[in-house]
């Protein structure tokens, strides 16, 4: 699973729509609860080429999760592309 993106910026980075990054996400939600745990994340880093997985998977929760309830939502998600902008070699694309 990985991620499937339209291009690479100059800068390398993989470009990506806010919806392709929401349905590449959604699918590492293995329990389907609509949420994102800090293992589903970390799952999602590993397959995405990411390395030290467990610690920015634990970093993006803390950074992103508004709420505090340890799950990345839905109106969180705007958040974690952020952090993945910043952390994880990705350019989401606002369309």
């Amino acid at each position: 699973m990985a991620i499937i993106t339209r291009s690479y910026s100059v800068d390398g980075k993989r470009e990506m729509t806010i919806d392709e990054f929401k349905r590449w996400l959604k699918e590492f939600d293995e329990d389907k609860d609509g949420r994102i745990s800090r293992d589903e994340l970390a799952d999602a880093i590993r397959v995405s080429g990411g390395w030290f997985a467990s610690r920015k998977s634990k970093h993006g929760i803390r950074s992103v999760d508004a709420n505090g309830n340890g799950f990345i939502d839905d109106n969180e998600i705007k958040n974690l592309a952020e952090f993945a902008e910043k952390h994880l070699n990705v350019r989401i694309l606002f369309f």
